[in-house]
Order: structure tokens, then C-alpha cells, then sequence
């Protein structure tokens, strides 16, 4: 096996990989089903934020619930249940797109789903853990993101096709089937082949020892909080490529589309560079963040759709490499009884993010203008990404410090 592809070399892993790659391109048919359902109905890309928002909400609140909740159980059984709500779901939405039910219908069922995400997503993160031995578990999470970019350029593609040929609701039904491919996989796995993980013990279970364990993790809190201002406001867009879409570029739901499609290229490009490096580093989530946010202002300045399209590029190829490298750290930085809840906190920190971040862009768009928008957003994300470096390269001298005090002089 080669060594990019190195984490496919076992039974269990392939099974996930070959279900995740198809439940990836199912949920994205759904994202883009549904955030063009918004926007065609209300022409605003406030209203599209707002979705996103209220599918973020529930993780804002119950993010560690969830997180100690997986520390303690099987996540197989959290798992199962999920898929199952997932899928009923996306049948209800089908149902409401085809009758023109009002937007505002739509919101109560993205709370739904966000609800269910909240506890499936610490569960999901432990159980792909468990898939691989440790010393691949880096190189697995590198696939995880190619096969999410992969299944990101399926979905969008298949999306267009569909929407076009049997209308919308179509998405939305074969997203529910999808889920059906992880409870499969799951079923045909070899227990034995199986990486169990700590569980918490009685003294470091619950919210607050995972709360104190990470305010001592200085580097993990400093991930995280440079992950919610990139997320909130350099991640977000679905809502800056569909304004920019419909504003400036003048392209409409076909450019949003061609958009669309290049994001998922370059986020591809962006998984296959993760999986071809043995080691993700600090440094190179820092280069990469740096040179992404450069890039978002500068695409504020576009006038035209090949030109944004050629920015926006290069910007998801580091955002996969950003967002591969955090998971990384964040898992194998932390201590195994704890991984679910610090898990929990990444996907806390997301949905803030995308709770804040999305209709704060999409106000942006609306008071300022698309391309102001994005430069008013790059350069917050930039001064944050610099700050972040700092902070960390203070704590690495002060721990050589600490490793290696200065000699002392006793001479007279």
C-alpha cells in the first residue's frame, strides 16, 4: 500500500472510508439543495445564513453533553441512532421542498438535524479513531478530508444534475438512502480488528473534568479559538460565493454552481497534499492559514467569474490543510478518555462559528458589499492567524526554557 494511502491497508477503515465517501456526497446534495431553496425563495444571502445558523445552534448548547456522553459509551450505539434520525429527516424535507412549503418550515427541521449532528459527531470522531492503530491515525483523517472533498464534487455535480432533471426534492431522498451505507459498513466490521480507546474513569468523567483538563491544554485552547474565528469568518462561503454570484460576478445560479465545483476541486487538491505528508505540523497550519486569508481579502476585488473562481481555488486547498491539521493536533495531543469531549469542543467551536459567522457575512454582504465583505473578513482572519502564531512560539521558548535553564554562575 502505498504510504498516501497507507490507513486503507485495514479491513475496517476501508468499510469506512467506502460508507463515508457515500453518506459525504449524499449530505452535500442536501447542503446545496437546501441553500438554493433559501435563496431562490428569498433572494437573500441573510436568509441563507440564517440557515446554517439554526443547524448550528444546538451544537453551541450541548456540544459537551455530547462529547462526555461519547468518553462513556459505545459510539457505534450513537451512531446508529443518528444515521436513523438523519435519514427520516431528509425524507420530511423532501416532502416539505416538493409542496413550496414556506422557508420558514425549513428552519425547525436544520435545528432538528443540527441536534442529532451534536451527539453523532464527538461518536463519529471516536469510532474513526478506533478504525485504525494509532500510527495512522493522522493518515486516516487526511483521507477523511479527501474523501469529504471527493464526495463534496459528487454531490455538488450530482446536485445540478438532478435538481434540473427531477427537481429538488430528489436531493433530498437520496441523502436519506445514503445513511444507510455507514449502518452497513459497521454491521461487516471485524471486531477484532478494532483499536478500543480509553473510556473515562469516574473522576475524569462529565463536563467539568473535560472543562479543566482543556484550560490546562494552553495549545489546544489556542486551536480552537483560531478554528472559530477562521471557521466564523474565512470558512463561510456558501453565503460570499452565492452573493458574490448574484452581486458583482453577475452570474447567477449557474455561476454559484461553477463556484461551487471549484471550492470542491480545490478542497480535493487540499486532501490529497494532507495525505501525502508524514507528519502535520503547527507550522504548516500557520503558513497555511496565512496565505488563505491573504488570499480572501484579496478576491474582494474580483470583477469576474474565472478570476474569483481562480482565487477561490487555492483558498480551499488550505482550508482542507487547516482544518486536517487542527483535527489532527486536537486528537493526538489529547488524551485518550478525554478525546470525545475535547472532540465535542471542536464541534462546539465550529457551530459558534458558523452560527455568528454566517449571517454576520451575510450582513456584511448586504451593508457593505460581497467584495468588501471578504476583505473586511480576511484581514480579522489574518491579525487572528498572526496572534495565534505568536502566542504559540512564546510558549515553545519558555518551554525550552523550562527544559533547559541557563547555568548559574556560584563563583565568588
Amino acid at each position: 500500500m502505498p504510504p498516501m494511502f497507507r490507513a486503507l491497508a485495514h479491513h475496517n477503515y476501508r468499510l469506512w472510508a467506502g460508507a463515508d465517501l457515500v453518506s459525504v456526497t449524499g449530505s452535500w446534495m442536501q447542503v446545496l439543495g437546501l441553500n438554493w431553496v433559501v435563496l431562490a425563495q428569498t433572494g437573500s444571502a441573510t436568509a441563507v445564513g440564517l440557515s446554517v445558523m439554526t443547524s448550528a445552534l444546538p451544537a453551541v448548547v450541548l456540544a459537551p453533553w455530547a462529547g462526555a456522553l461519547a468518553d462513556r459509551i459505545d459510539p457505534r450505539r450513537v451512531i446508529v441512532a443518528g444515521h436513523v434520525g438523519h435519514a427520516a429527516l431528509a425524507v420530511v424535507l423532501a416532502l416539505v421542498v416538493a409542496t413550496d412549503a414556506p422557508v420558514a418550515v425549513l428552519y425547525p427541521l436544520t435545528v432538528l438535524s443540527g441536534l442529532i449532528s451534536v451527539f453523532e459527531g464527538p461518536a463519529l470522531g471516536r469510532f474513526g479513531a478506533m478504525v485504525v492503530p494509532r500510527e495512522h491515525l493522522g493518515n486516516a483523517v487526511s483521507l477523511g478530508s479527501l474523501i469529504n472533498s471527493t464526495g463534496r464534487v459528487l454531490g455538488m455535480s450530482l446536485a445540478g444534475v438532478l435538481a434540473a432533471t427531477v427537481g429538488s426534492p430528489a436531493l433530498f431522498l437520496v441523502n436519506a438512502a445514503s445513511f444507510s451505507a455507514v449502518l452497513l459498513a459497521i454491521a461487516l466490521m471485524r471486531p477484532v480488528e478494532l483499536h478500543p480507546l480509553a473510556v473515562s474513569a469516574p473522576d475524569r468523567a462529565g463536563i467539568r473534568a473535560g472543562l479543566g483538563y482543556l484550560s490546562r491544554r494552553r495549545t489546544l485552547l489556542t486551536l480552537l479559538a483560531l478554528g472559530f474565528v477562521l471557521s466564523g469568518l474565512g470558512r463561510n462561503y456558501q453565503v460570499t460565493m452565492a452573493a458574490m454570484a448574484e452581486g458583482p460576478l453577475g452570474a447567477g445560479s449557474s455561476g454559484y454552481g461553477v463556484l461551487s465545483a471549484v471550492f470542491a476541486v480545490g478542497t480535493v487538491l487540499g486532501g490529497l497534499i494532507a495525505a501525502r505528508m508524514r507528519e502535520l505540523t503547527l507550522p504548516l497550519l500557520f503558513g497555511a492559514a496565512v496565505i488563505s486569508c491573504c488570499l480572501q481579502a484579496l478576491s474582494g476585488f474580483s470583477t469576474s467569474l474565472i478570476g474569483f473562481a481562480v482565487m477561490i481555488l487555492p483558498i480551499a486547498v488550505g482550508a482542507v490543510l487547516i482544518d486536517t491539521i487542527t483535527s489532527t493536533r486536537l486528537q493526538l495531543d489529547s488524551d485518550e478518555d478525554m478525546r470525545g469531549r475535547v472532540m465535542a469542543a471542536q464541534n462546539m467551536v465550529a457551530a459558534a462559528a458558523g452560527a455568528v459567522g454566517a449571517p454576520l457575512l451575510g450582513w456584511l454582504c448586504e451593508q457593505l458589499s460581497p467584495g468588501m465583505a471578504l476583505l473586511t473578513a480576511g484581514s480579522v482572519t489574518l491579525a487572528a492567524t498572526l496572534l495565534a502564531l505568536s502566542a504559540t512560539r512564546r510558549r515553545s521558548r519558555a518551554a525550552v526554557v523550562a527544559d533547559h535553564p541557563p547555568l548559574v554562575s556560584t563563583a565568588a
